[in-house]
């Protein structure tokens, strides 16, 4: 797909898409960048999942000049709560929140992760602990509902600005930024996508300079 003086190759599925709607981002899926730099994983396909805001946010990223490096995930049991997060208020019987062997793999061949995952607070606490438990990668958190570094640190979530005690710690990986108010289903506002492009950024600089 030609932009400008630049060309941009994007592997956008593995299988048939999901019809209106929904044929940009099939469950299971990737889009594979070329240099493999970030990574925005999205929740299973469904009428308030994807394509927004997660297609909004790899477009804007790449509009900044992320180009080739911005990948997108749509991870195939992301629905739910992972089956090791007891009894959460808001869960739902029958859907777990899972990884493959295959999506952990995909995630760490990345730099940054940009985790969304929804509405329900608790949703989004458990399934970023699940992510960062499997995954050692710096996450920027994006969900509509408010979250803060404390409600991550007291599932053993490690952030960078609050952490659990050192016999609490669960991840591998760090929160290292947190937009919430970006609403699922919508585009999200120019205000929301500079606050993801700006904890990009720095996160990447940060890793750069560590080298």
């Amino acid at each position: 797909m030609p932009i400008g003086r630049v060309t941009q190759v994007v592997d956008c599925r593995e299988s048939m898409g999901m019809g209106k709607g929904g044929g940009i981002a099939q469950r299971g899926t990737i889009s594979e960048s070329r240099y493999p730099d970030v990574i925005v994983v999205g929740m299973s396909p469904g009428r308030r999942h994807v394509t927004k805001p997660v297609c909004d946010i790899t477009s804007a990223l790449r509009r900044e000049g992320v180009e080739f490096s911005v990948s997108t995930l749509v991870l195939n049991t992301g629905s739910g709560l992972p089956s090791d997060s007891g009894r959460v208020a808001g869960a739902v019987l029958g859907a777990y929140f899972g990884l493959t062997e295959k999506e952990i793999q995909q995630i760490e061949n990345h730099k940054v992760a940009i985790l969304h995952h929804g509405n329900v607070r608790s949703h989004v606490v458990q399934k970023v602990r699940f992510i960062l438990e499997h995954v050692n990668i710096p996450a920027i958190v994006v969900s509509q509902a408010p979250v803060d570094y404390e409600d991550l640190a007291k599932e053993g979530v490690k952030t960078a600005y609050v952490l659990p005690p050192p016999d609490k710690v669960k991840t591998k990986g760090t929160v290292m930024a947190i937009i919430s108010g970006v609403t699922r289903g919508q585009t999200p506002t120019r205000e929301n996508l500079a606050d993801v492009i700006r904890a990009v950024m720095k996160v990447m600089k940060n890793n750069k300079n560590k080298r």
